[in-house]
């Protein structure tokens, strides 16, 4: 039985040296795989042909009314309305992502200088609509009270910074719209998934968030001080 189990060894040992041997070797003739994986299957491949359809592209147009997967088409109620005084951005019927070159597409005031402020008014809609976008866009790396503790900073992204730090808190509105319209360092842009109005609305959020991180007496109304002074 010994003497079986030795030679069947020495004949596998031999097939699989034989094998081996020949990789690198070229031929005209399909590779021979043990495990293929599934890697030739029936399905649509980017940029190539299929045989499935009467004209061989692969490449079909979506059907219409077709929207990626798990995206939510911006809703016209989540435009904000331009503030008292302030001239109103052009808005088109559709959802605007950027369309123009004013402050409220680009935050710049000229070609060279951010703005400050918001080109729309600050309303509680606009708030609730900025924290609801931020909890989804921004939270996950820069945590809730955008402190940067998010929980991908907790699996390995050293890199994601504190909103909370003097630097953001100083810096202009329309940088900010701009960091996240383009992207900085390791953050992606989010100019083609975040409506313009929906980035100010998440920088109006933003700045309520550190204010109530970094708040004063003064910051509170005179009318509830003293309530607080009791407590």
């Amino acid at each position: 039985m010994l003497r079986g189990f030795f030679l069947i060894s020495l004949l596998v040992t031999i097939a699989g040296i034989a094998y081996l041997g020949f990789r690198g070797e070229k031929s005209s003739a399909p590779p021979f795989e043990l495990f293929p994986d599934m890697v030739r299957q029936m399905k649509v491949r980017a940029q190539a042909p299929l045989d499935f359809f009467a004209d061989r592209r692969g490449s079909r147009m979506p059907v219409e009314g077709t929207v990626p997967l798990g995206y939510e088409p911006p809703k016209p109620q989540s435009i904000a309305t331009p503030a008292a005084g302030v001239a109103p951005a052009p808005v088109r019927e559709h959802i605007a992502f950027s369309e123009g070159a004013d402050y409220y597409h680009t935050g710049k005031m000229g070609p060279d200088h951010w703005g400050n402020g918001f080109p729309v008014e600050v309303t509680p809609e606009l708030m609730r609509r900025g924290r609801e976008r931020f909890n989804i866009t921004c939270a996950m790396c820069h945590g809730a009270t955008a402190a940067g503790n998010g929980i991908t900073k907790q699996y390995g992204l050293a890199t994601v910074v504190t909103l909370q730090d003097d630097r953001i808190r100083g810096m202009a509105d329309g940088e900010i719209f701009n960091t996240i319209t383009n992207g900085k360092n390791t953050m992606m842009p989010y100019g083609g998934t975040l409506t313009v109005g929906d980035r100010w609305a998440i920088i109006a959020y933003l700045r309520a968030l550190q204010r109530s991180q970094n708040a004063t007496i003064a910051d509170v109304p005179e009318n509830q001080r003293a309530a607080l002074d009791k407590k």
